[in-house]
């Protein structure tokens, strides 16, 4: 796992929190009830039921761990500081498609809340980082996976 800065908004932070809560004293407890239930069925060398219970066991600690990494390094996205008509961490940004003369609005966000189907883009990914301290009026060029992409920014908030 990585030391660089996790970048979290006020709402990512307490959701992670509250997904960590729920993890810690629902999740674990009814993994560790499935765990003893197999058990009880006999011989565990040979029991599915055991395995897979082991193995949500597992993903679930890692979840666990994985969740209290990013909150430790969490750094806060201050989303009222004015950004100076800036792209940054926390900024919406709308931009203009060249190709197709398309409008979207994303919101600039740290890897752990990115979530591109609800319009929250990581500022590592290969757009976010590209539009990151660019301004109004600005072109902007993104090697992407699917291609390059062009695109002009329209409003920062």
């Amino acid at each position: 796992m990585t030391d660089k800065p996790a970048y979290l908004t006020r709402e990512g932070r307490a959701k992670l929190e509250a997904e960590l809560e729920e993890l810690v004293t629902t999740e674990r407890k009814q993994v560790a009830e499935r765990i003893a239930a197999a058990k009880e069925l006999g011989d565990i060398s040979e029991s599915g039921e055991y395995e897979d219970a082991k193995k949500s066991q597992s993903l679930l600690e890692g979840r666990i761990r994985e969740i209290k990494h990013i909150l430790s390094r969490a750094e806060m996205i201050d989303e009222d500081s004015a950004s100076n008509g800036e792209v940054r961490v926390g900024s919406s940004v709308t931009v203009r498609f060249e190709d197709d003369d398309e409008e979207e609005t994303w919101t600039i966000v740290g890897s752990a809340e990115a979530n591109p189907r609800t319009g929250k883009i990581s500022n590592e990914s290969p757009i976010g980082s590209s539009l990151l301290g660019k301004r109004p009026r600005q072109k902007v060029t993104v090697q992407t996976p699917s291609g390059v992409m062009k695109l002009t920014i329209v409003k920062v908030r």
